[in-house]
């Protein structure tokens, strides 16, 4: 089928992830900066990836901290290395970044990374012009009710850009991001990017791609 939209997923799909060691650091930071200077390693594992609510209430109750401190901080860190690593050569576009240009259709970008991330991405790399609407995380606890799986900010997206769910399509390098597709009724593709070689997916996709090349078959 043909699709009237096409929304991707930011890391691991646009730009490459940042290293989970960064990340674990980033969010070591938060916590000294919410006033926590020696979180146990658990509290920081369960703070750096896939982070519920149950997480943050758990890790705030831990230290006595206000959790909307807590999760600012937290996600205040995780942007300033991200930036940081981008400006130093470290998260750079993918090759094949200049299949999305290419598309003949409007875009867009859906990530669960912060929105100020998003933005000093697009800005950065001067890719702006080419996405209609992109949306990041806000940097508060609230936003880990909306992020993928739920659809929230896919809709969000859909809504801006003017189309379907059924007429778009949604690209991801997750599980999560498949299953953000099927709860918004949009179609999902899936990349096998080299980091995710080994990855256990649980989901299936309406696509498989190797490249974002690849899209232009699939469209």
């Amino acid at each position: 089928m043909t699709y009237d939209a096409v929304v991707f997923d930011n890391d691991g799909v646009l730009t490459h992830p940042t290293p989970v060691e960064r990340l674990r650091a980033a969010t070591v930071e938060g916590f000294a900066a919410a006033g926590v200077e020696d979180p146990a390693p658990e509290h920081v594992d369960r703070m750096t990836f896939h982070v519920t609510p149950e997480d943050l209430q758990t890790a705030s109750d831990a230290y006595g901290v206000d959790p909307e401190t807590l999760w600012y901080e937290r996600d205040a860190a995780f942007s300033r290395t991200q930036i940081a690593d981008m400006e130093a050569g470290e998260k750079p576009l993918y090759p094949d970044y200049d299949a999305v240009p290419a598309i003949d259709a409007p875009r867009g970008i859906v990530s669960t990374n912060q929105h100020r991330t998003i933005e000093a991405i697009l800005d950065f790399y001067e890719i702006r012009g080419d996405f209609a609407t992109h949306y990041g995380r806000e940097m508060e606890p609230a936003s880990l009710h909306k992020k993928k799986p739920n659809a929230h900010y896919l809709d969000r997206a859909l809504a801006d850009l003017g189309v379907a769910p059924e007429d778009a399509l949604f690209v991801g390098d997750s599980q999560s991001d498949v299953e953000a597709a099927h709860n918004a009724g949009t179609d999902s593709a899936f990349l096998w990017r080299d980091h995710r070689a080994d990855y256990d997916l649980g989901v299936e996709p309406d696509h498989e791609l190797d490249s974002l090349r690849d899209l232009q078959t699939v469209l």
